[in-house]
């Protein structure tokens, strides 16, 4: 059973974000690559978690994404309700093979 089928069980109704990949930046920005649209579930609630360069920083949302989601740190999510956070940090949830529905990659957000 993959993710979106879990959620589905477990929650009324899975959100859908936009996610944009980071790509760099350049002498005119930040460089995002093209939109992707991500059905996943959106948690809003704030907690300190660290940055890629060991800082403490306040994340304000997580996502829990499919586990194949492709999602560099300063990637930009717009939420479903149209409020756009950039990605603080990933992480890799695995089953191991116990229960394959609760593999995740869970987005930490400004």
């Amino acid at each position: 059973m993959d993710l979106l089928t879990w959620l589905a069980q477990v929650l009324p109704e899975p959100h859908t974000v936009e996610l944009e990949p980071y790509q760099g930046s350049s002498g005119r920005g930040d460089v995002y690559g093209d939109p992707v649209t991500v059905t996943c579930f959106v948690d809003q609630k704030r907690r300190l978690v660290r940055a890629p360069n060991g800082s403490q920083v306040v994340s304000s949302t997580t996502v829990f994404a499919p586990l194949d989601t492709s999602c560099p740190p300063r990637s930009r999510v717009t939420l479903p309700d149209g409020h756009t956070a950039l990605v603080i940090g990933t992480a890799q949830r695995r089953a191991a093979g116990v229960a394959e529905a609760a593999e995740h990659l869970e987005i930490t957000l400004e």
